[in-house]
């Protein structure tokens, strides 16, 4: 059939020279804008064959109108994103391309659109709205896929965005109607929509929720972003050639040389045998409970796991995303850890995992992308690259054929080096943005929270989320302004009907109720509730599902089942501060807290053991560490953030390895002590015979206490048999309130300290002086962030102070998070992308997502060389760099294993002062690393600040301000 028969002969012509990537943009000649229309199109039918999940064909062919119709649709809704390039505002930026169109006869006024802006993809918003209406479309279909064209270029607009500002950059006259008209015709008809109307066939049946419009919209992105590269879609001026078969073509060959590929097909839910299958054991109690559940659920939904430390959790959430994949059609995996050193090792085991899973195709564990802003430093991620001809460290360096217009975007880049076989995520998945669209992914928790925010390109990440399972470890460490981010993205994971699950060891009730009520929320499209019909688990280890039956209503299960071990009787003691005149105790690194450490340790350890000192500070450690260490020596080790990478590495690695689990060839060490910072409390698997540690909130405080006599199997001191805590930071006197560590305050707020200060001083006071552990733990934590009376009367006052307080500040970090969350107050009901993006944080400096999400002051990472004389450059391990600093390949572990974070208080002032070396420029991995210069007895002045690098205690900071 001829498809030019229902136009005009000059049509023809028209479509013949209206061009979609200027010649020098499209590998030499240009290419029309039909044929990236259908380019993109037949990237969008690739991506549904090859790298959707199931669940989410399932939706679309719903919206579609049934099975079978969804793929035509998608590819039809991908390719039709550049709509508004048919515009004299576009048309005119490339003088070839401006020359050929005025040829055919499509003008316009020169003077009224040259030097004026009006951007394609709003553009495309507003003639897709009249040629949908027009077309007879339902307003409500109109209304939610206009904002995918509309919003292509990672923003949202409202409607009363979509109006030019003079009529001439839209297209004036009937040439510029008819021939906008007649491109959509055609491109639907290539597409198999038929009939006089072709358009009307294309209409949906059902409106999709926003949060599956706004995977999508990220989609849409992902096949424009594809069908951009020159180097697999070159020009093609001729519009006879320009068909959709041959676009199939050149879009199958590009896929195939990007090795772009999803992540599981159809699953089969795995059997009772699957512990032993993935990691060569049976399940334990806690972990047959979860499963369980997971296979009852009635629905997708949210999974809270609570269980102690040590307890598989982790292993746990692996084989439930497993089944949860098998029965509700996800196709990969996102884990999100609390930090970038946790995630490091998860990368590690979710590669294993992928590694014993029967899988339909092989391969998995090679898709799996490391998320966080230094996977640089990764050893294992950096050896996936080598000899890819990648390296993945510029996975945006080639891309130029996106953002040719208006809108100056940032260049991205796509495979198309030739080298050795791949063992990591394709290097298109490696670009900016585009981390999550990998088919499994480790990273920080940050990842999630970044698709909870109102930024540009926000869709990418939410089509990278939804269609997995996500796990989500550790959640009770989210304060309360990474909460909003996190509460607002179980909404839109609950309404795109994403499995989560979340891991604790120790989570409030209260913060169990609005993670479980923001995801029900979304379920339903409506504001989170205050209030959750879900019961209370009467027990520890427990599981809570919740998810959204059939008829709308709220589905639960709550189980619990006993621990693996016994309960560990641990004695609680107050190792008291010193007193000070005022009501805080100073931050005590004048020596006189760390001396009764001593004198503490030298009695306990009289016969040998293996202790943990945890300080919240790193000055604090670091004086705790001088002072055990000039009584104790080599038996004392220093663990924190202002190590650098290589001493950190070395160190965390010989800890695990003395104090981790007992294994054959390994022996404990008849005295050591460890002091160490926060870096302690989570994912560290080691064993201590005694802790010593300043006071923390009690979920904090008994994530602490895991290290206790954590494994099975060791030899310990008589004295030291039973587990004991000593508590620090705190001076109890009197019935009065307590004195608690200024910079603890500083951290955590006055008024937790103050209830687990009671909580700790009743269990120090107590005839048995002890706590259960873990099976108090729920009650624990319950008590100190309940609404219930906890402190002794004495305090009472103290603690109303402190609390108004500490509501007055979470109110302040609530209303922080709320500028910046995805979704505005008030309009979760909505039920469009349009103006989602009112208010939108688009551009970011480097690091400002994270900023973004994490509250409190802002630090920076530096990279540490040593300037020798005139003999230019040494690594901290003493190797030779070139007289710029350049740097080899061979060289590059030792650099980068200088990196190290400077406290807060020094970025001004590093900012203003630091760069990288003028032999880094241009090397990919620290072109941006800011170099700080250490003279030859590893000293250096920043500001008014005084450093010096110690190999024992790391960076020394001296000086500031206030010492001029």
């Amino acid at each position: 059939m001829d498809r030019w028969q229902w136009y005009p002969s000059e049509v023809r012509a028209w479509l013949g020279v209206l061009w979609g990537k200027s010649a020098g943009k499209a590998g030499g000649k240009v290419n029309l804008l039909l044929s990236h229309m259908l380019d993109t199109a037949a990237v969008a039918e690739v991506i549904w064959d090859c790298y959707l999940p199931q669940v989410t064909r399932w939706q679309l062919d719903a919206v579609a109108g049934g099975p079978g119709r969804g793929r035509r649709l998608f590819s039809w809704l991908c390719g039709i994103h550049d709509l508004g390039k048919a515009t004299p505002a576009f048309q005119r930026l490339d003088a070839a391309g401006e020359a050929a169109v005025r040829g055919v006869g499509l003008s316009w006024d020169k003077y009224a659109v040259n030097g004026a802006t009006w951007r394609h993809d709003k553009a495309g918003g507003r003639l897709l709205r009249v040629l949908l209406e027009r077309a007879g479309w339902v307003q409500e279909q109109v209304d939610w896929v206009w904002p995918l064209v509309a919003g292509h270029h990672g923003l949202f607009p409202t409607v009363g965005q979509l109006a030019p500002k003079k009529v001439d950059l839209q297209g004036k006259g009937p040439s510029w109607k008819l021939v906008q008209a007649v491109l959509v015709e055609v491109f639907s008809r290539e597409l198999g929509y038929e009939g006089g109307s072709p358009l009307a066939g294309v209409e949906p049946a059902l409106v999709p929720s926003r949060a599956v419009q706004l995977q999508l919209s990220g989609f849409v992105v992902m096949a424009d972003w594809i069908a951009s590269d020159e180097l697999h879609f070159k020009g093609e001026p001729d519009l006879a050639r320009v068909t959709m078969p041959r676009a199939r073509q050149r879009a199958s060959a590009a896929w195939s040389k990007l090795g772009l590929r999803g992540g599981w097909g159809q699953l089969t839910v795995p059997g009772p045998e699957v512990f032993q299958d993935r990691f060569g054991h049976g399940p334990r109690p806690s972990q047959e409970l979860v499963l369980d559940v997971v296979r009852r659920m009635g629905g997708p939904g949210l999974v809270i796991v609570e269980a102690p430390m040590g307890e598989g959790k982790t292993k746990t959430a692996l084989v439930a995303a497993e089944v949860l994949a098998a029965r509700f059609g996800a196709g990969g995996v996102f884990l999100g850890m609390p930090t970038q050193a946790t995630a490091d090792p998860m990368f590690t085991q979710l590669r294993a995992w992928l590694g014993n899973i029967d899988k339909v195709e092989d391969g998995l564990d090679g898709q799996v992308a490391l998320l966080h802003g230094k996977r640089m430093f990764n050893k294992e991620w950096r050896g996936l690259l080598e000899g890819t001809g990648e390296w993945g460290q510029d996975a945006d360096a080639r891309y130029s054929s996106v953002g040719v217009d208006e809108f100056g975007m940032p260049a991205d880049c796509f495979d198309g080096c030739e080298g050795g076989e791949r063992r990591a995520p394709a290097e298109w998945f490696l670009g900016r943005r585009r981390g999550l669209l990998s088919p499994f992914a480790v990273g920080t928790i940050d990842q999630l929270l970044f698709a909870a925010t109102r930024t540009k390109h926000v869709m990418l990440r939410m089509a990278g989320l939804v269609g997995k399972v996500v796990i989500l470890d550790e959640v009770h460490a989210a304060d309360v302004y990474m909460s909003q981010f996190l509460l607002e993205g179980l909404w839109w994971l609950g309404q795109a009907g994403v499995p989560v699950v979340l891991l604790s060891a120790t989570l409030p009730p209260e913060q169990r109720r609005r993670l479980a009520a923001a995801y029900l929320a979304g379920t339903r499209s409506a504001e989170a509730s205050e209030t959750l019909d879900v019961p209370e688990s009467d027990g520890y280890p427990s599981v809570t599902a919740v998810w959204s039956g059939q008829d709308g209503r709220t589905e639960s299960l709550v189980k619990s089942t006993d621990s693996w071990r016994a309960d560990l009787t641990v004695r609680v003691e107050v190792l008291g501060e010193p007193p000070a005149r005022s009501g805080t105790l100073p931050d005590g690194t004048d020596g006189r807290p760390d001396t009764v450490v001593v004198d503490y340790l030298r009695e306990r350890l009289v016969d040998g053991g293996c202790a943990l000192v945890i300080r919240n500070t790193v000055d604090r450690a670091q004086s705790t560490f001088d002072a055990l260490h000039e009584e104790f020596g080599s038996e004392v080790r220093l663990l924190h953030g202002r190590l650098h990478a290589g001493h950190r590495a070395d160190r965390t690695q010989e800890v695990l390895k003395l104090l981790g689990p007992p294994t054959a060839g390994t022996v404990r060490p008849h005295r050591l002590i460890v002091v160490a910072t926060q870096l302690a409390e989570q994912s560290f698997d080691v064993d201590a015979d005694l802790l010593i540690t300043d006071l923390a909130p009690m979920d904090l405080l008994l994530q602490r206490i895991g290290r206790l006599h954590r494994h099975d199997g060791v030899v310990r001191p008589r004295l030291l048999s039973r587990p004991v805590v000593a508590v620090t930071g705190i001076h109890l006197a009197d019935r009065s309130a307590p004195q608690i560590l200024g910079a603890s305050e500083k951290i955590y707020g006055r008024y937790l300290l103050l209830r687990t200060a009671a909580e700790v001083e009743r269990a120090a006071g107590a005839a048995d002086g002890a706590w259960s552990i873990p099976g108090q733990v729920p009650p624990l934590v319950a008590d100190v962030y309940g609404p219930g009376p906890v402190v002794p009367a004495e305090w009472a006052e103290a603690e109303t102070e402190a609390r108004k307080e500490w509501e007055e500040r979470q109110a302040e970090r609530r209303a922080k998070a709320a500028q910046y969350v995805l979704t505005r107050a008030g309009e979760h009901a909505a039920p469009t992308l349009e103006g989602l993006h009112f208010g939108a944080h688009s551009r970011l400096a480097e690091g400002g997502f994270e900023a973004l999400v994490r509250d409190g002051d802002r630090s920076l990472e530096v990279v540490l060389v040593h300037r020798i004389g005139e003999d230019g450059f040494h690594a901290v391990t003493g190797r030779r760099l070139g007289p710029n600093g350049e740097v080899t390949a061979e060289l590059l572990d030792d650099v980068l294993s200088g990196t190290v974070r400077l406290p807060a208080k020094l970025t001004a002032a590093a900012e203003e002062a630091l760069g990288p070396l003028a032999g880094w420029r241009d090397h990919p991995w620290l072109q941006y690393s800011p170099a700080l210069e250490l003279d030859e007895n590893g000293e250096a002045v920043l500001g008014d600040f005084r450093l010096r690098y110690d190999d024992l205690l790391g960076l020394v900071v001296s000086g500031g301000p206030a010492h001029r």
